[in-house]
């Protein structure tokens, strides 16, 4: 037992180097790991005394844990089987296809990097491309919405500035998890949108083991109070207008929901327009191929924002416009009884987004130049004027005392874009431009005499709202 061994050296050195990697793994690493969660936990603590919504444990869960309890769950193991048999695999090769789902979909959410980082970079990027605008009646209608209900905001969408801009408007209230395309899933955004508490979902796939995975997902996190947010038109509208919607999530949510459950369900409808969209000649272009494939690439998205956060440091004014969001009336799942078709609810919803659309400058500007040509600037501030005549009041999101500074504003800002310009004391549109003026147009076009009728469902849209402080 006392001889000598003798050894090569690099022999010794990878015996260290495993005796090392034991210690840590066995002794060091959970210590380390234990310290740290207990901190995050008390952090939590700390946080959800600030938050009207406080985050719930299923949101905190472990991600390993939350995988392992989605693919275990009953109505999954029953569509694994169904898949096996149907595609002739034994059942441990579709049990792994359902793991390889999950794995993709569900999130691993950190508190520290949503509140640390996301929260301040949606914050910081969206003032300083925006002048952000909200309607007034925003906190009242939030308010009605009750604390221990899970909240699902459904929302028209115009940009993926959307998902900057409800998150930072929301942050003092409540976290939100959002349904995000397959557009996301490159490195290093899939991984920071995983932090932030996003899921990945495919538009595309119509596997009924892939849907089963999803919606036992959706209907887990509203059931475990996690706040959602997601767009029912199922992608960014091409034309500036509010696009027919689709029920995939809608119907996952209302087919997991049991009214006697003691967590509610409410969808508060989110309307949201732009004086620009970042987007805007992407979608047109799209819209005029007749197809959905989007050109931007990462690297260009990221140089565009290190370019505006470069340039706002150095003081100088880098936003486009004003961006608007409003609540409609929230729907409550309980008060509203059983759902005997979702695309009944899902076109309520929509007509609610609608009808709380905020009006901008530059949509107001677009649709006088659209319907009227070239006019000089008193006569062009005279026919906004006739426009928002026609025009909610509340619906607003501009100056009307100060209408002159308003006009000037938004045609500075589309001359700017390149859509518009100044011929012989007229304001009047580029040629070739007619498109993308008509795109901010439509954004409005609902509320104007020549716009189709609303839904027939707008009529009765009070009789399944939440009660006020139920």
């Amino acid at each position: 037992m006392t001889q000598t061994v003798q050894l090569p050296l690099w022999l010794f050195i990878l015996i260290l180097l495993f005796a090392a990697v034991t210690a840590l793994s066995h002794f060091l690493l959970p210590s380390v790991r234990w310290f740290f969660r207990r901190r995050l936990e008390r952090a939590v603590t700390r946080l959800n005394t600030r938050l009207k919504r406080p985050i719930q444990p299923f949101k905190l869960a472990r991600r390993y844990d939350m995988i392992q309890r989605l693919i275990y769950d009953p109505d999954v193991s029953r569509e694994i089987a169904i898949y096996a048999r149907e595609n002739g695999v034994p059942e441990n090769v579709a049990f792994q296809k359902a793991q390889e789902y999950a794995r993709e979909i569900v999130p691993s959410f950190s508190a520290f990097a949503y509140f640390s980082f996301g929260i301040r970079f949606a914050k910081t990027f969206a003032r300083s491309i925006y002048r952000i605008r909200t309607a007034d009646a925003n906190e009242a209608v939030f308010g009605t919405v009750p604390d221990e209900a899970t909240v699902v905001f459904v929302m028209n969408h115009r940009s993926n500035m959307d998902y900057v801009l409800v998150t930072y408007l929301v942050a003092q209230t409540a976290t939100l998890s959002y349904a995000v395309g397959e557009w996301a899933r490159v490195w290093p955004l899939s991984s920071l949108i995983r932090l932030w508490g996003a899921y990945f979902i495919r538009r595309r796939s119509r596997g009924a083991l892939y849907r089963k995975v999803l919606s036992r997902y959706v209907q887990l996190a509203t059931q475990g109070g996690d706040n959602q947010a997601f767009f029912p038109e199922g992608g960014l509208s091409l034309t500036g207008a509010l696009q027919p919607p689709k029920v995939g999530l809608l119907s996952y949510i209302v087919d997991g929901f049991d009214p006697e459950s003691e967590r509610d369900i409410v969808f508060v409808p989110v309307a949201i327009n732009y004086d620009r969209v970042l987007e805007d000649r992407v979608l047109i272009a799209a819209h005029k191929r007749g197809d959905r494939r989007f050109g931007a690439k990462i690297t260009v998205v990221l140089g565009f924002i290190a370019r505006k956060f470069w340039e706002r440091i150095r003081g100088h004014d880098t936003r486009f416009g004003t961006a608007a969001v409003a609540f409609g009336d929230p729907v409550s799942l309980r008060g509203h009884g059983v759902v005997e078709d979702v695309d009944d609810l899902s076109r309520n919803l929509m007509g609610r987004i609608e009808r709380v659309m905020p009006v901008l400058g530059v949509p107001l500007v677009a649709t006088v130049l659209q319907q009227q040509g070239a006019l000089p600037v008193m006569k062009l501030e005279a026919a906004v004027a006739a426009v928002m005549a026609h025009l909610p009041e509340q619906n607003l999101a501009v100056d009307t005392e100060n209408l002159g500074k308003e006009v000037a504003r938004a045609c500075r800002h589309m001359h700017q874009h390149g859509l518009i310009e100044e011929r012989d004391g007229a304001w009047q549109v580029i040629d070739g431009q007619q498109d993308a003026v008509q795109f901010y147009a439509n954004s409005i076009a609902h509320f104007l005499p020549a716009a189709a009728d609303p839904p027939d469902d707008a009529a009765d849209a009070k009789e399944i709202s939440a009660p006020a402080g139920s």
